[in-house]
């Protein structure tokens, strides 16, 4: 399990996720809040995210119900069963199966880093729909000054400005978090979406 998600050591695991969530508390995450998070995993940070989060509070979608089957042996060993998550498998990201305005905060890890430009706009033509009206969703990708491509179909690297502008044809907003790049030494970038109406997020700024 923690090979499928890019992680080859426990240690390695539990220090990315602690990454992850140390983040996202730091950009003012609660414990009211209704989380979403997409390519859940075996709850790399879900697993922290559930235990600071309301019980019932957290939802983990994901492609693999295997690895769902490790997210929750994950749940066992750290005794997070009163917390009452969520674990769901998809086969896509249209999301239709989730309520509109729902969630608060909505994050994908190491997700879009290895998907082609038609899941990602995918994602994007459906996330507004789901997203409460402060809410943002945050995301990794390989960053790319250059052409874009992709290695093997496995790792695929965008242009900020692609990114920004596949969010403005969804009526969202982007901005780069170039706090992510500054304080974390991690291979990938990170934006964040909003609805189109709100204000630049603290501590982000578009990408030159």
């Amino acid at each position: 399990p923690y090979a499928a998600v890019g992680t080859g050591s426990r240690e390695r695991w539990e220090a990315l996720g602690r990454l992850q969530f140390d983040y996202l508390l730091g950009h003012g995450l609660k414990p009211s809040d209704r989380f979403l998070e997409i390519g859940c995993g075996n709850l790399r940070a879900g697993r922290l995210v559930i235990d600071y989060l309301d019980a019932g509070r957290y939802y983990g979608i994901d492609i693999s119900p295997d690895i769902l089957f490790a997210a929750q042996d994950t749940l066992t060993r750290y005794k997070l069963q009163e917390k009452l998550p969520h674990l769901t498998p998809v086969p896509n990201l249209r999301l239709e199966f989730l309520p509109e305005g729902f969630f608060d905060v909505i994050h994908a890890h190491s997700v879009f880093s290895h998907s082609p430009v038609d899941v990602i706009d995918e994602c994007l033509a459906n996330i507004g729909r789901v997203l409460a009206p402060d809410g943002f969703f945050d995301f990794t990708f390989n960053k790319t000054d250059g052409a874009e491509h992709h290695v093997l179909r496995e790792d695929f690297y965008y242009r900020t400005d692609t990114l920004v502008t596949l969010a403005e044809k969804h009526g969202l907003a982007a901005r780069f978090m170039d706090d992510w790049e500054r304080d974390n030494r991690h291979k990938q970038s990170k934006l964040r979406i909003t609805h189109a109406a709100r204000g630049t997020p603290e501590n982000a700024a578009l990408s030159p």
